[in-house]
């Protein structure tokens, strides 16, 4: 398999964020019995590049189990006063990263995955790259992928994958020999459709 040819980013991602994402028309979903949920799409500067910060899950966590995906899980009514605090409070339960040093910058339409929740995804960054400590519970491992990366033209992988009886045209994104798919892919997909393309 070919590497991937790094894309040209915007010379800063994060004051081109704050301007384009509250611009951006946002679908909010009805949770209609499914269980509310939050995670945080988090863009930093680390070694002269932003990456996005992503988790491959552990065996032992209840749901998505082996994944990768986002930092976040499920809201809390009796910890967290909003979604965007439980985005927060699993962001740093998982890596590490401490609520007050998170800038908000945004938020990108609710998704339903499979597992029965309705997620929020937040998107944040921090002013300098964050000292992790992954949760040895929920996080097998730590995945900072360069955003050139995942905004080059061969990012996007296709494939059929069997939905209800029918094969459906899914797609993915592939960092090294890790599959990023699911709702994780289409929350990737919403952010990375906020960068103008040449």
């Amino acid at each position: 398999m070919l590497p991937l040819t790094p894309a040209a980013v915007a010379p800063d991602p994060i004051i081109h964020l704050r301007t384009a994402l509250p611009a951006r028309p946002r679908q909010a979903l009805d949770p209609a019995g499914r269980k509310p949920a939050a995670v945080l799409l988090l863009l930093y500067l680390k070694a002269g590049e932003h990456v996005v910060l992503l988790t491959k899950r552990t065996a032992r966590v209840e749901h998505h189990r082996g994944e990768v995906s986002l930092p976040g899980g499920a809201y809390h009514p009796d910890e967290d006063a909003s979604l965007l605090h439980t985005a927060l409070r699993e962001t740093r339960e998982e890596v590490g990263v401490p609520e007050h040093t998170v800038e908000v910058l945004g938020l990108l339409d609710d998704q339903m995955p499979r597992s029965g929740f309705v997620i929020a995804p937040y998107v944040g960054t921090v002013p300098t790259a964050p000292l992790l400590q992954p949760s040895p519970h929920e996080v097998a491992e730590i995945l900072e992928v360069p955003l050139s990366l995942l905004l080059a033209p061969d990012a996007v992988r296709h494939e059929p994958r069997p939905y209800e009886g029918t094969l459906v045209d899914s797609f993915y994104y592939l960092y090294h020999d890790h599959v990023i798919w699911g709702a994780t892919a289409r929350i990737l997909r919403q952010f990375l459709e906020l960068f103008p393309r040449p």
